[in-house]
């Protein structure tokens, strides 16, 4: 496992919060937490910015990927509406978390509570080379559901 160094600035409404951080040795994921000043209802089908109270640099040629906690999609219908999220290498402000109630049931997001979880990627840029023709395989133009159930 590759190890890669993100520097974290707490924000003052993050006080006596933990850091993100990974829940098991092989995790992939850190999970972060809310740093809600009130309570925040989401009732169904609604969706929120929750603040996490963290601003991050993140080194050129990586990106921090927001993705849901299964835990809260499973239980709750509760997950990251964009997901995965992306925190740019250049984006200096608050990170926030869109949450989404996809569940049947209202659901209170508290001070503390782990919302989502941040992954470390390597990011490649594309060099795009405009053609007339691409290069023909076996699937082709095959899309939505053509290998059958």
């Amino acid at each position: 496992m590759e190890n890669t160094q993100l520097f974290i600035r707490k924000l003052p409404h993050s006080e006596n919060l933990e850091l993100p951080r990974y829940m098991t040795e092989d995790a992939s994921g850190m999970d972060v937490l809310a740093a809600v000043t009130e309570p925040v209802l989401l009732l169904p089908g609604a969706r929120a910015l929750i603040p996490t109270g963290l601003q991050f640099a993140v080194p050129r040629g990586f990106e921090v990927q927001v993705r849901p906690r299964s835990g809260l999609a499973l239980k709750h219908g509760v997950t990251v509406l964009n997901s995965p999220g992306t925190i740019d290498a250049d984006y200096r402000g608050e990170v926030q978390v869109i949450l989404v109630n996809l569940g049947g049931e209202s659901f209170t997001v508290s001070r503390g509570d782990r919302i989502a979880q941040f992954i470390i990627a390597r990011v490649a840029r594309a060099v795009l080379s405009q053609c007339e023709y691409l290069p023909e395989t076996d699937r082709g133009e095959g899309g939505f559901g053509h290998t059958g159930l």
